[in-house]
């Protein structure tokens, strides 16, 4: 979103780039997961920012993901933006090749399907380099994607 800014000293007006409203996604069927899977593509994970409360039947996932909206439209500096993401109604967690227990470990998302079975209820699958992999049995899909603000550095490595 562009704004005017009102003409400088020398009668020039330039025009500000507003910072983009926070992503927040809901996903509740498959095709609305991969909207949410794209978005979080290459994010990075640390095993510590994986909270399972089973009690509560929700998985949250900090990371820190590639701002794909800026990157495709042009912009000259790649920037992170840190963010959660959300599952309700998880029924079962498993996970392999993911050391939960090493809270300095760093994992790659590279993406999340959802396989139905017993509808509204089914399996959600977040892939992560190296071949880990997170198994959430729900029993219908809720899924959140909310951006909380840029990261420290604000800008992807290179």
């Amino acid at each position: 979103m562009r704004a005017l800014v009102p003409p400088g000293p020398h009668g020039v007006i330039t025009t500000v780039m507003s910072p983009p409203a926070p992503l927040k996604l809901i996903a509740l069927d498959a095709d609305d997961l991969a909207v949410i899977s794209a978005h979080v593509q290459d994010a990075q994970v640390q095993a510590a920012d994986i909270i399972w409360r089973q009690d509560e039947k929700r998985l949250v996932v900090g990371l820190n993901r590639l701002d794909w909206e800026q990157t495709l439209s042009g912009g000259t500096c790649s920037r992170r933006l840190i963010a959660a993401l959300r599952f309700d109604r998880v029924l079962a967690c498993k996970s392999r090749n993911i050391d939960l227990e090493t809270p300095e470990a760093a994992l790659e998302l590279l993406g999340i399907e959802f396989y139905a079975s017993d509808p509204p209820g089914g399996s959600a699958l977040l892939m992560f380099g190296h071949g880990g992999a997170l198994r959430l049995d729900v029993e219908c899909l809720e899924c959140e994607l909310t951006d909380l603000g840029e990261d420290d550095l604000g800008v992807a490595p290179a």
